[in-house]
């Protein structure tokens, strides 16, 4: 039993039951019980009485109340009074009172302390658990991390004592972070910087983790923050030229230096090498991040998990995610909660995040007491049962002793933990921004008070740690330092700016698109090998019947070379990459099975529960292949995997929604990062998307991945928008996504009944020769006949397929448009150019008129030909019908307009079913109308 874990007053019996047991055999208890029994009979004597059993006990569970609640009475707010008492702190509540004060206790169970009278026990309690320190940790259920921390924290009370040459050294950290900021309010007046003034410990606190992290072996940090102090962070601990930010600031910098489109600077990456105090090299790398808060934590993950698997690092030690939060967002952001949810998942850990809360206490105008409804802003992290200290940011010696403190823990345990620095915000939101207006009591007290650089430097000056010209010293040096920055730029501005990001992993890629076709067959010999390896398993491993046979059915078709489908193929040109050394990472929501019980990627034991990965067991000099069933999250896992891939960009990483139309609940990963990396933050991404879309009948929440919205984000190359309709075609365009010289991300409309579709097969020889075709012409129909050619994408080329071949129509050609995006002007030109003869043009789409691809592709169809209709459902506000009845009668009236055709010019946008108004005060009902439209050229 655990001292630690005494809670209440049931914890009596315990007690005397522990002592009862130590009587009879010391070591039959732990080591902790053995010297408190010790020294409570050496104060009491061999024979207790009950009483002072009863008062010792209290003692114990004294001890615990405050390790448990402690912090609720430190000096955590620069701005306000620490709490007196606290109810269950008093001693009442243990069973005590004013009288056992200077009665005398064993106190083993506190760490370094034998024996004390109760007020001694009090003062040290109140030292380690109340001074300018708080810190939580007694949710945590595994006993020996509690006794770690227990050891660090109350061997010392958590008073740091620091050399006068650290005290030196840190009070230069607050120099630079306060004379940084007030530089830039000097020259740069009324420009938005998002200060860091009142938070200035922020600096030491993370010049701290780059030391203590590097001195402990880590190659890398990857750090995520939103804008507050990002500047600073940027020059002070980053290092990025002065002359660099200035420029920013001056934009006067040459055109040529910036690529793409860029940001505004508080948003910036940047990466650097470091050498420590220490003389160890550490790489440090800030990752871009927009204006939605915490956006970019599970980015950082991802990278994180990318660069620990570059280094072999399975103890998840070389490289470090450094997240810095606001208090708000901490607390608000969901995406916070599903980023401390991928922590100890296998496929997403890092190791352990240090989390640091600049903890202002407002976010924007809003209080604490308005934005959230939890004690502290970091009780979500408590989820995954980690330590939270909670420092008052006017003590940058309890801040860089906590900071050291967990980054010892990280290191140690692996696991992440949380720095909760309270302090304020001197100016408003920004520094244009007026915050009396909403909190005029709070921004009373700031008013007037003193930085904490003049704080910190009064207290050293005091203890005779420094004197006042040695910090007036510090003052001029670093001044100059800046005005001599500021000086350079004004007349030879910087010649490059930005990521740099071709270097490293990524040098020999190239940041822009090339759209000449590249060969992706695969040797008939090589896709033998990965059939086999897909056909076998372990001896004695027992898979699921059902299972059995479709592994024994795709081995026998494969080596009878009948075609292969859907699902077959995607293994195949996974097993090919990684035969040919290219690593594949695939996760999503149950991506191992697949969805729609197709992939089976991994394979179970009926007895044992036991897994196997045919794919990873292909060849003993084959990359790695790894699958993941993801936690159920669309933004954390979509971030995590855009992450990695730009740490990895000779990998195929791919995420898999469950169903496409899932897809939004990642859209501000979408729009902030995956479409825009390379435009923004000079980034690329090879990153996949598998979005299963397709018209079935299952429902508005089934039915579409929302390809209209991924067009309408396309621009400059940034992604690439498919919509393959064979299996053959699938496994070319994966391939042809790690062959080409370049990266862009690649969304891939996948199916759901192509999955076991009579005609969705592929021949073999389709996969050993050629390429994926941007566009697939029609060679069943003969040209010269063809009066109609009906342009459309994905699933709904065989309903029309289908149709026409049952009704024998001749004089209709279908051209499946396979890439949407880059456009393919060039094969599309060849198309028409077949079928000059026909006089009808239509673009055919499932989707409703408003969604799907034809806003999109109507302009860059009429710069081929002026005369181009559309048949597609009516405009609507859900994606698709709830009936199945309705969506089949849909589907068959869309079908044979598109094959028959309605009147000359016209092709209705045609519902089964309106929707009718609501009736108004002068329409008892209102009749149906059917919809015509006419499309007429430009």
């Amino acid at each position: 039993m655990s001292g630690s874990s005494l809670a209440s007053r049931w914890n009596l019996d315990a007690i005397e039951a522990a002592y009862r047991d130590w009587k009879q055999d010391p070591d039959s208890v732990s080591e902790s019980w053995r010297h408190f029994f010790e020294g409570f009979e050496l104060g009491q004597g061999a024979t207790a009485p009950s009483d002072d059993i009863s008062a010792q006990t209290g003692v114990v569970r004294l001890i615990y109340g405050y390790r448990n609640l402690g912090h609720y009475l430190a000096q955590l707010d620069p701005l306000s009074d620490a709490r007196a008492s606290h109810p269950l702190l008093e001693l009442s509540e243990f069973g005590l009172t004013p009288a056992d004060l200077d009665r005398s206790f064993a106190a083993a169970p506190f760490v370094g302390l034998t024996r004390a009278t109760l007020r001694e026990l009090i003062d040290v309690l109140r030292q380690t658990y109340c001074h300018t320190i708080g810190v939580e940790y007694m949710h945590i259920l595994d006993t020996p991390i509690r006794r770690w921390l227990q050891e660090r924290m109350e061997k010392g009370r958590n008073l740091p004592r620091f050399s006068n040459e650290k005290k030196h050294w840190l009070l230069n950290q607050l120099h630079y972070a306060t004379l940084f900021e007030r530089f830039l309010h000097s020259r740069f007046v009324g420009q938005k910087r998002f200060s860091l003034e009142g938070a200035e410990a922020l600096i030491p606190i993370l010049e701290t983790v780059v030391e203590r992290a590097a001195s402990s072996g880590a190659r890398e940090i990857i750090l995520g923050m939103a804008h507050r102090g990002r500047l600073n962070v940027l020059a002070n601990i980053l290092r990025k030229p002065y002359q660099e930010l200035f420029a920013e600031f001056e934009e006067n910098y040459l055109p040529q230096s910036q690529d793409g489109d860029g940001d505004v600077k508080y948003h910036l990456g940047f990466s650097s090498d470091r050498t420590t105090a220490g003389g160890a090299q550490i790489h440090l790398s800030l990752s871009p991040n927009p204006s939605h808060l915490e956006a970019v934590d599970p980015v950082v993950e991802g990278r994180c998990r990318a660069k620990q698997w570059l280094f072999r690092d399975t103890e998840r030690r070389l490289g470090i995610p450094l997240l810095i939060h606001g208090d708000a967002a901490f607390a608000g952001q969901g995406l916070v909660a599903e980023t401390l949810n991928l922590s100890n998942l296998q496929g997403y850990r890092t190791g352990g995040t240090i989390h640091v809360i600049v903890n202002n206490q407002i976010g924007f105008t809003t209080a604490p007491a308005d934005a959230r409804s939890t004690a502290y802003c970091t009780d979500v992290a408590k989820m995954i049962q980690v330590p939270i200290f909670h420092v008052n940011g006017e003590d940058p010696e309890a801040a860089v002793f906590v900071t050291e403190l967990a980054v010892d823990f990280r290191q140690t345990f692996n696991r992440d933990v949380v720095i909760d620095m309270y302090c304020y915000r001197r100016h408003g939101h920004n520094e244009g921004d007026e915050p009396s207006f909403t909190q005029p009591l709070m921004y009373h007290k700031i008013k007037d008070r003193p930085p904490l650089t003049e704080i910190y430097t009064e207290k050293l000056i005091l203890e005779g740690a420094i004197t006042a010209e040695e910090t007036t010293a510090m003052t001029e040096k670093f001044e100059g330092k800046l005005q001599a920055a500021l000086e350079e730029i004004k007349t030879r501005p910087p010649e490059h700016m930005g990521m740099r990001g071709f270097s490293g992993r990524w040098r020999g890629l190239s940041p822009h698109v090339a759209h000449v076709p590249i060969k992706t067959g695969v040797a008939l010999s090589v896709l033998q090998t990965v059939s086999d390896a897909l056909a076998h398993r372990p001896e004695s491993f027992e898979v699921h019947p059902k299972i059995a046979k479709l592994i024994e059915t795709r081995k026998r078709d494969f080596d009878e070379r009948k075609p292969v489908d859907w699902s077959c193929a995607e293994l195949l040109a996974f097993g090919s990459l990684v035969v040919e050394g290219v690593p594949v990472r695939l996760s999503g929501q149950d991506a191992r099975r697949g969805t729609f019980s197709q992939r089976h990627a991994v394979l179970y034991d009926m007895d044992s529960g036991e897994s196997y990965y045919p794919l990873a067991s292909i060849a003993p000099d084959q990359a790695p292949f790894s699958i993941y069933d993801s936690l159920l999250s669309e933004a954390a896992v979509l971030g995590f995997e855009f992450g990695f891939s730009l740490d990895s960009p000779n990998s195929l990483v791919l995420w898999e929604a469950q169903f496409g139309d899932f897809a939004n609940g990642a859209q501000v990963i979408i729009d902030q990062f995956l479409v825009c990396s390379s435009s923004k933050w000079q980034r690329d991404s090879g990153l996949v998307l598998l979005l299963p879309h397709g018209y079935e009948g299952q429902g508005p929440e089934h039915s579409s991945a929302r390809i209209e919205r991924f067009l309408q984000l396309c621009g400059e190359d940034n992604i690439q928008v498919c919509n393959p309709t064979s299996p053959s075609q699938y496994f070319h365009v994966l391939r042809r996504q790690m062959k080409r010289g370049f990266r862009k991300p690649l969304i891939l409309m996948t199916p759901k009944s192509f999955l076991r579709h009579k005609l969705v097969v592929s021949p073999i020889d389709e996969l050993t020769d050629g390429h994926f075709h941007e566009v697939i012409g029609d060679s069943a129909v003969d040209p010269d006949a063809v009066r109609r050619v009906l342009f459309c994408s994905g699933k709904v080329y065989y309903d029309l397929y289908e149709k026409r071949a049952t009704e024998g129509i001749r004089d209709v050609a279908l051209v499946r448009i396979e890439q949407l995006y880059p456009f393919p002007l060039d094969p599309l030109r060849e198309a028409f150019q077949r079928f000059r003869k026909a006089k009808e043009w239509i673009w055919v789409q499932e989707e409703s008129l408003n969604m799907g691809a034809w806003s999109y592709m109507e302009p860059r169809l009429r710069t081929l030909i002026s005369s181009i209709k559309y048949v597609s459902r009516d405009t609507s506000a859900s994606p698709a019908t709830g009936s199945r009845t309705i969506h089949v009668r849909e589907q068959q009236e869309l079908v044979e307009i598109a094959l028959r055709g309605a009147a000359p010019h016209l092709v209705r946008a045609f519902p089964l079913q309106k929707r009718r108004p609501e009736p108004g005060p002068n329409d008892g009902r209102l009749q149906d109308q059917e919809q015509a439209v006419e499309v007429k050229p430009v």
